[in-house]
C-alpha cells in the first residue's frame, strides 16, 4: 500500500457517492462537506464517510480544479474581463497579429498576454482558467527533476542513514559527485540540506545507529508528549483485561473476562480504534485494533446499533507501544511498514511513557463498574459481590456499552489535560481548523487493504490444486494464470505469492493480486468444510498427531474438528471453559466475490486433482505470524 491510499477532503476533489460524481466546493463541519453534482450541478450535503475515491485531483496543468464558487468576486470579475477580451479573436478563425494587437490596444495589454490568455483558454475550455494566480513558486513544491532528485535521496540512504553517520557536508559532496558523473546538473547545497532536514528525526537517529537517543526523544516534557502536534501524529495502544464476566449467547452464562485492546491520539486523547475478544492478546487483536483506527466507523456504528458519531479516522504517524510479542511481530511489521507507520516501542522500564493509554485504560475500569458482573480492580473492592452470579451481558453487549460511553460521553466531556476542552472538540478544530488552521481531513481509499495489510501473512507457490496451508487446501480461478510461474528475477525458481489470513475464520484465505495490488478471497477447495478459527485447527492437527495417525491430512483435521464440537456442544451447559470455546466459533465464512453452495456435492465439479500432486515439494510455504 502506498501513500495514496488517502486522500485530501478539500474543496474542488471530485469523488463518487454510489454512482453520482460530485465536485466538492465548501467544508461545512467535521462530517460533511457542501459538492456540486457534476451533471446537473446542483448543490448538495454530502457525508464525508459516503465519498468512495478521488476522480480528478487536479487541472491538466497542475493547477487546482476549483468550482467557480471557490474563487473571489474579484478574481472571477477579472477571469469574465478577460474572456469578453478574447472571446471575439476565439470566435475568429482567421485572425491577425493584426486583430490582436487592436484589441490589447483597446484594453491596455500586451499583444503577448493576450496570446496567452487565448492559449491557456484553448487548452482548458472554461473561463475559470483565466482566473488571476498569485505569483512566485507553490509553498511546499518541489522543482528538481526526477534525475536529480533520485540522486539526493540515494545519496542520502547510502551516506546519511548509516551507522558512519556521516555529516550533512558529505552528502552534498556526494551528491556533487554524483551528478557529475551522471552529467546532469547539481541541485543547490540549500536544497540537498533541506531534503536531509525532511527526514523523521526518529527513525533518521535508529537508521544511524542511535536507537536510544531515538526513544529518548519520546520522553515526556511537563505533560506534552514529542510529536504529537497534530491528529493522528502519535497514536498509543495496550490491551487490557477488562473488568467484568460476560455470558454467553445461548445459555446467558458466565464465561469469563474479554480483553480490550484500544488505541488513543495523544493530540486530542480521542480514542482511535478497538477490539474486544475473548482471545488473549496477539498479533490478530493489534491488526483489528490498527485497522479499526485508521478506518471510518460509521458502519460499525450502524452494525453495533450505537447512535452517534465517531468522526477519528486516518494515517497514523507515530503508533506508540510497550515491548510485547505481539507489538513486535512481523505481520505487524509490516502493516506498519506498508501503511507508512512509524512503529516505536516503550523504553524497557519507564511506564510514564506510556502515560496516556494508561490513564484511559483506568478510566474504561471505572466505567466497567456499572455493568453487572463487575469484578472491580482487586478482591477488597469486590468483597461480598459476587461477579458471576451477577454477570449478564454478553460479550457484543458490553462492546456496544463500551463504544456507547466512548462516543457520547468520553468524547463530549472536558478534558483536564486539555485545557477542559472535550477530545472531540481538540480533534474538530484540529481538523477544519479554528485559532489555527485546519490540517484537513483525509479519507482512506482502499479500507479492506489496510485491513489485510496487518493480519498474519505467508508465502507460497500456486499448484495445479491451488495453495496448501496447515494442511488445508485452498482454490479459486484467479489462482489459474499463476500456477507453476517463475520467479522474475530468478527464471530457476519458483515464484511465491503473498496470502493474508484471519485467524479467526480460515475459511478463506486473501491472495494478493500482483497485477491489481488488491486482495482476493480464496475459500476452501472442498467448499462444503464448515468455518474454523486457526486455533481450531491447530488443536485438530495436535490431537491428529497424537493419536498416532501416519500422515495428517484435511479429512483427518475436519473430522477431528467436528468430533471436538461435538464433545463442546454435549457440555456447554456445564461447563464454562465448553462455553467459552463455543463462543469463540466463526458465526459465518468471510464473502468471496462469487457465492458458491457450501455442500459436499459442489466439489467434485473442479478437476478432481491427482493425488501425486499433494505430496510435489514444489508447495512448501512460509508462514509469518499466523497468530
Amino acid at each position: 500500500m502506498t501513500a495514496s491510499n488517502f486522500f485530501e477532503i478539500s474543496p474542488g476533489m471530485e469523488v463518487m457517492v454510489g454512482q453520482r460524481r460530485y465536485r466538492i466546493t465548501h467544508s461545512l463541519d467535521l462530517h460533511s462537506v457542501l459538492a456540486e453534482d457534476v451533471e446537473t450541478s446542483q448543490s448538495t450535503r454530502l457525508r464525508v464517510e459516503t465519498m468512495s475515491r478521488v476522480i480528478e485531483a487536479e487541472a491538466p496543468d497542475g493547477s487546482p480544479n476549483y468550482s467557480v464558487h471557490h474563487y473571489s468576486e474579484k478574481d472571477w470579475a477579472v477571469a469574465q474581463r478577460r474572456f469578453e477580451a478574447i472571446k471575439p479573436l476565439i470566435n475568429n478563425p482567421y485572425r491577425t497579429k493584426r486583430d490582436v494587437a487592436a484589441a490589447g490596444l483597446r484594453i491596455g495589454v500586451k499583444t503577448s498576454t493576450l496570446y496567452k490568455w487565448i492559449a491557456i483558454y484553448l487548452d482548458h475550455q472554461h473561463v475559470a482558467s483565466l482566473v488571476p494566480r498569485k505569483p512566485g513558486p507553490n509553498k511546499g513544491g518541489r522543482y528538481l527533476s526526477a534525475e536529480q532528485e533520485l540522486v539526493i535521496s540515494s545519496a542520502i540512504e547510502d551516506e546519511y542513514l548509516t551507522k558512519q553517520r556521516r555529516s550533512p557536508a558529505a552528502v552534498v559532496l556526494e551528491v556533487l559527485k554524483r551528478c557529475r558523473v551522471a552529467k546532469i546538473d547539481p541541485p543547490h547545497e540549500n536544497t540537498i540540506r533541506n531534503r536531509i532536514a525532511d527526514l523523521r528525526p526518529a527513525s533518521a537517529l535508529r537508521r544511524r545507529g542511535q536507537k536510544d537517543k531515538a526513544r529518548d526523544s519520546f520522553e515526556p516534557i511537563m505533560g506534552a508528549f514529542p510529536g504529537a502536534d497534530f491528529p493522528m501524529a502519535v497514536v498509543q495502544i495496550d490491551h487490557t483485561p477488562l473488568d467484568v464476566i460476560v455470558v454467553d449467547e445461548v445459555h446467558r452464562k458466565p464465561i469469563g473476562r474479554p480483553y480490550l485492546t484500544l488505541a488513543i491520539d495523544v493530540f486530542s486523547r480521542a480514542v482511535v480504534g478497538l477490539y474486544v475478544t475473548l482471545d488473549a492478546p496477539s498479533a490478530t487483536s493489534v491488526a483489528m485494533c490498527i485497522s479499526h483506527g485508521m478506518n471510518t466507523k460509521s458502519d460499525y456504528l450502524r452494525e453495533l446499533g450505537v447512535e452517534g458519531d465517531w468522526p477519528v479516522w486516518g494515517q497514523i504517524g507515530t503508533l506508540h507501544a510497550d515491548n510485547a510479542r505481539e507489538f513486535k511481530c512481523k505481520a505487524v511489521n509490516r502493516g506498519c511498514q506498508a501503511n507508512h507507520i512509524d512503529m516505536q516501542w516503550r523504553p524497557v522500564k519507564k511506564p510514564h511513557y506510556g502515560g496516556h493509554i494508561e490513564r484511559y485504560m483506568g478510566t474504561v475500569a471505572t466505567e466497567m463498574r456499572n455493568i453487572p458482573g463487575a469484578t472491580f480492580s482487586n478482591t477488597q473492592q469486590r468483597k461480598g459481590y459476587d461477579s458471576e452470579k451477577e454477570s449478564a451481558l454478553t460479550l457484543r453487549e458490553v462492546e456496544q456499552y463500551l463504544v456507547r460511553f466512548i462516543v457520547n460521553i468520553y468524547h463530549q466531556r472536558a478534558h483536564s489535560q486539555l485545557n477542559d476542552s472535550s477530545p472531540m472538540r481538540v480533534w474538530e478544530e484540529a481538523i477544519l481548523g479554528g485559532a489555527k488552521p485546519g490540517i484537513g481531513r483525509m479519507l482512506p481509499s482502499n479500507p479492506d487493504r489496510i485491513r489485510m495489510d496487518f493480519l498474519p501473512y505467508f508465502s507460497s507457490t500456486v499448484q495445479r490444486y491451488g495453495v496448501r496451508i496447515d494442511h488445508v487446501y485452498y482454490y479459486d480461478p484467479i489462482l489459474d494464470s499463476y500456477i507453476g510461474a517463475k520467479d522474475p528475477d530468478n527464471p530457476e525458481r519458483a515464484r511465491r505469492f503473498l496470502f493474508a489470513r484471519d485467524p479467526r475464520n480460515i475459511s478463506a484465505i486473501y491472495f494478493l493480486d500482483p497485477v491489481v495490488g488488491n486482495y482476493i478471497p480464496v475459500p476452501y477447495r472442498n467448499v462444503g468444510l464448515p468455518p474454523v478459527s486457526a486455533g481450531e485447527l491447530r488443536e485438530a492437527t495436535r490431537r491428529v498427531r497424537a493419536e498416532g495417525k501416519a500422515a495428517v491430512d484435511e479429512d483427518l483435521i475436519f473430522q477431528s474438528i467436528e468430533a471436538n464440537r461435538q464433545l463442546i456442544d454435549e457440555s456447554v451447559a456445564k461447563t464454562k471453559a465448553a462455553r467459552r470455546q463455543s463462543e469463540k466459533r466463526p458465526k459465518t465464512k468471510p464473502e468471496t466475490k462469487a457465492p458458491v453452495q457450501s455442500t459436499k456435492a459442489a466439489v467434485p465439479s473442479r478437476p478432481a486433482p491427482d493425488r501425486n500432486i499433494f505430496s510435489q515439494p514444489a508447495e512448501v510455504f512460509e508462514i509469518g505470524e499466523i497468530d
